[in-house]
């Protein structure tokens, strides 16, 4: 952090998020504290998918590396409000410590995270909670929190439990609980986020958290906008043995860039990770290439120069490259091994 310029630090968080809300409080938040807290949660809910895994590896890396510490909750509380697991606590921890043992041995740099279960924590400072979640929801009538509940997966056309209804309350209590400068969620947890911000305008709060929405990962089949863990063959798991086969089947219409999956994850993984994008093809169809640049890979592919049936084997091979040390964590640490098979049966039998 040492090296990195006050505007270099400002370019690095900015990055990360496909939205910002809003850039000159991010840029003045980074010029007044040295080390910005920044939030990022989840909850535990099964095998974890590449979105969830590398990209969020990637963001929280960047995060450390602009000098913020990281305080990722894990939300068992909420999982069991969102009946996760069935509600069973017990399988949403397991779950947890899972999903914590893959960021390990993803790389995630965990010197500059602090890991928080929301079940300890909110016992340990109950009476610092909830005055505070139940003053956020005296300030909000029924109809505003229910358009949160996206954040849950839930749309307006679910039947709703009471406490799924009490959930966007209780999020939005965890950015003040945790002294959250910036909220570095995805895209669709950004309800709950502004909610936040104008709870700060109730409560005339002057320093509102900074919220950086990161882009969500399409699934692999046609108009699927979100990744889904209920639907194997649209998503990759970190543990993944059958990336070729999914990659293979993927939607990747030729001279197509706008709602192309395999684009997407050339884009928001494979870049980030490797700063390149290598094809190997044989000369007659162009010969071998290295992209550097986004921009540029998107212009062949527009004009045809490069072909899906390009695309499809390079991304498999990145994926592959790029999950290769969570695999062999899994295989080989006899704990790790224990967590996932647990993990599975979960998935199984709920």
């Amino acid at each position: 952090m040492a090296a990195m310029s006050l505007q270099d630090r400002f370019e690095l968080l900015r990055g990360i998020g496909e939205e910002c809300i809003q850039e000159d409080e991010l840029m003045n938040l980074l010029q007044k504290k040295p080390v910005p807290i920044c939030y990022d949660g989840f909850e535990p809910s099964g095998r974890m998918h590449i979105a969830q895994g590398i990209v969020k590896t990637i963001n929280v890396n960047k995060m450390v590396r602009a000098g913020c510490k990281v305080k990722i909750w894990i939300a068992d509380w909420f999982a069991q409000l969102n009946n996760k697991m069935g509600g069973d606590l017990k399988k949403i921890q397991t779950v947890g410590r899972y999903m914590i043992e893959i960021w390990r041995a993803a790389g995630m740099n965990l010197d500059g995270v602090e890991f928080l279960w929301s079940s300890e924590e909110i016992n340990n400072r109950a009476n610092e909670y909830w005055p505070l979640v139940m003053d956020i929801a005296c300030k909000n009538n029924v109809k505003r929190i229910m358009r949160c509940c996206q954040i849950m997966g839930r749309n307006d056309s679910d039947e709703l439990t009471a406490a799924q209804i009490f959930y966007p309350c209780m999020q939005c209590a965890d950015i003040f609980f945790l002294k959250a400068d910036i909220c570095q969620l995805g895209m669709d947890q950004r309800k709950v986020n502004v909610l936040a911000r104008e709870y700060c305008t109730d409560i005339k709060r002057k320093n509102k958290p900074i919220i950086l929405s990161h882009h969500m990962l399409p699934g692999f089949k046609e108009g699927q906008e979100k990744m889904s863990k209920s639907d194997p063959s649209s998503a990759i798991f970190m543990e993944d043995d059958e990336v070729n086969l999914k990659i293979k089947q993927a939607f990747c219409p030729p001279n197509v860039v706008d709602g192309n999956p395999c684009l997407e994850y050339i884009k928001y993984i494979v870049f980030p990770w490797f700063e390149m994008f290598e094809v190997v093809r044989k000369e007659a169809n162009g010969g071998n290439k290295t992209f550097t640049n986004m921009d540029e890979l998107i212009d062949d592919y527009k004009t045809g120069a490069l072909h899906p049936a390009d695309v499809k084997p390079a991304l498999a091979k990145a994926i592959n490259q790029i999950l290769q040390p969570i695999r062999d964590h899994f295989n080989n640490n006899s704990e790790a091994k224990i967590l996932l098979n647990t993990v599975k049966k979960y998935r199984v039998t709920n």
